[in-house]
């Protein structure tokens, strides 16, 4: 946003600077100012130039990073969900589980699914039972584990 407000103030500069040079050549008002005026004003104009690349070169790498985000969002909703399946949680666990690895304790959830404290608490021990961990956190590091896979390995 920034830098188009930049390109925006500094178009606007070109264009002044660009319509004083063609009122002083109508005038016939020709010396060493004509001269300085049109070096700002050619200065201006490829500043201009080079300033709308940098914001294209800018708004072409955000909608590449937004991608690249949207495909690792939904990589990571693909191996949490399939690692779901093999834990073979049914939809209620899943459901907590979701909630669980979203950061939501255990007051949040049992409020979101209107169930008592209690139930969720126990859902969340059945989920780490079968999930094979012991708390929370390792239940998040079980998917990152997963997403990093070889990656660690020199590590």
């Amino acid at each position: 946003m920034a830098l188009a407000v930049f390109l925006v103030v500094q178009t606007l500069g070109a264009v002044f600077f660009v319509g004083d040079v063609l009122a002083d050549i109508l005038k016939g008002d020709i010396g060493p100012h004509l001269y300085f005026e049109t070096l700002v004003a050619a200065a201006l104009a490829l500043g201009v130039g080079f300033g709308a690349l940098a914001l294209r070169q800018t708004l072409e790498e955000m909608r590449a990073q937004d991608a690249a985000l949207a495909s690792a969002c939904g990589a990571l909703a693909e191996v949490i969900a399939a690692q779901f399946s093999q834990c073979g949680l049914p939809p209620a666990e899943r459901d907590v589980g979701f909630l669980a690895l979203k950061g939501l304790d255990v007051a949040e959830i049992a409020e979101l699914r209107g169930r008592a404290h209690g139930t969720v608490r126990a859902q969340l021990t059945r989920i780490y039972v079968k999930a094979g961990v012991s708390g929370r956190a390792q239940f998040a590091a079980y998917f990152v584990e997963d997403l990093l896979g070889e990656g660690l390995e020199g590590i």
